[in-house]
């Protein structure tokens, strides 16, 4: 089994954010408003290549995503090596991502509390460039609205991240690693 955690915060107010670029992208890959709620997230449920996939989206708000994750792992029983967080990062330029596991939080508060919850690090985690304006402050940054060039980009990158996720589910991340990482040449 495997679980693929979009993190963001819930609510109107969120949508179409920075912070919330990992709602959108599983929002996007999976198309589907059949959502259920548990465990304080919501998810869903979904067979791909014979290997059942479990999707969340954590309403906890980003600081508490680990919450979230770690009742999904320890109900379900999920290995460290099965999880694939998708998150915004600062550190990338608007564009690009990074796919990565067995990395620190690097600041973001989000990926901070799923390695507390889940006290390690060894996850995979799609990390998607939002840049960084350094001229206002982080958190109304992450907080602001994307405008509708960048929306049109990250549609225009929706391939790529589905490529990822499906490859991570199929292959795993050091395979998914390995081809995806050498294509994002922007």
């Amino acid at each position: 089994m495997k679980l693929v955690v979009g993190l963001g915060n819930p609510g109107n107010d969120y949508k179409n954010t920075r912070h919330n670029v990992g709602f959108i992208v599983l929002d996007n890959y999976l198309d589907t408003t059949d959502w259920k709620e548990k465990f304080n997230a919501l998810y869903c449920e979904k067979i791909i290549d014979g290997e059942k996939v479990l999707f969340v989206k954590p309403l906890t708000f980003m600081n508490l995503s680990g919450d979230a994750v770690i009742k999904f792992v320890n109900y379900y029983k999920i290995d460290i090596n099965d999880i694939l967080i998708i998150h915004d990062d600062l550190d990338l330029e608007f564009g690009t991502y990074k796919l990565k596991k067995n990395s620190s939080a690097g600041g973001h508060n989000g990926i901070k509390s799923i390695i507390r919850c889940l006290a390690s690090e060894e996850f995979a985690r799609l990390k998607i460039g939002i840049s960084n304006d350094k001229s206002i402050d982080t958190k109304d940054y992450v907080l602001g609205k994307f405008g509708k060039n960048e929306l049109n980009k990250l549609d225009e990158m929706q391939t790529s991240f589905n490529n990822i996720i499906t490859s991570f589910i199929k292959k795993g991340v050091d395979v998914t690693m390995n081809i995806y990482n050498t294509r994002n040449r922007s």
